[in-house]
């Protein structure tokens, strides 16, 4: 997989993917990401990338033209399959949405600021809009970080288990189970007894339980779906 990332800001975007599970996902060539410096793609000596917003009103839009030139010298050099927009008022990420972009190719992600880009980018260029909660931030960075993390680790060989991603929370729009370790006894608080029982397929029916009872006290809404 291959993300491309548009920013004002690359360097708010880097240091997560200098780190954890997303550096050694890079290192093995499992995905490539690159940073895009939007300022890169303006005309003038300031390098303006904003301007004020026709009509009047407080804030600043991100002008077309730049990107425009940035969308389409990636496309020039490789089919996308999305071109998303992290937005306060896009679909609400959730794991089906993280599920269906880690199968994809090639993305482009590009990052909104001030009141956010020109309406014509989002009818030109913009396949996907993606929000990752009911809040604004100051820039689609920190938003497009979290989007690449919970997308980059469902690439198979990028957990050292492939199989744990696939018992994580909101796979089956159930909560995942309580979990537990050594000590098996900390200060009289337990581990369950059903876990040291070696049977497979009763543990598997606690934890079905557990997680339907976590998620209905936590979450009812998931049972809803």
């Amino acid at each position: 997989m291959r993300i491309d990332i548009i920013t004002v800001l690359p360097e708010l975007l880097k240091s997560p993917f200098e780190a954890s599970i997303l550096k050694r996902a890079i290192e093995a060539d499992l995905v490539e990401v690159h940073f895009h410096n939007l300022r890169d793609y303006t005309t003038d000596n300031y390098k303006t990338i904003d301007d004020y917003q026709f009509g009047g009103g407080a804030g600043m839009v991100m002008l077309i033209e730049p990107i425009d030139k940035c969308i389409s010298k990636l496309k020039s050099q490789r089919h996308y399959d999305e071109v998303i927009y992290m937005t306060p008022d896009g679909e609400t990420l959730n794991q089906g949405i993280a599920n269906t972009l880690s199968l994809k190719e090639n993305i482009i992600i590009l990052c909104g600021h001030y009141k956010g880009v020109d309406q014509r980018v989002r009818d030109m260029f913009v396949t996907k809009e993606i929000s990752i909660g009911d809040y604004v931030l100051s820039g689609g960075e920190l938003g497009a970080a979290v989007l690449c993390d919970a997308v980059i680790r469902l690439i198979p060989g990028v957990l050292g288990n492939e199989t744990s991603a696939l018992t994580d929370s909101f796979q089956d729009n159930l909560l995942a189970p309580p979990i537990y370790t050594r000590p098996r006894d900390y200060n009289g608080h337990k581990v369950p007894e059903v876990l040291f029982s070696g049977n497979f397929p009763k543990i598997e029916k606690w934890r079905e339980e557990q997680a339907y009872k976590r998620t209905k006290e936590r979450r009812p809404d998931l049972l809803d779906e």
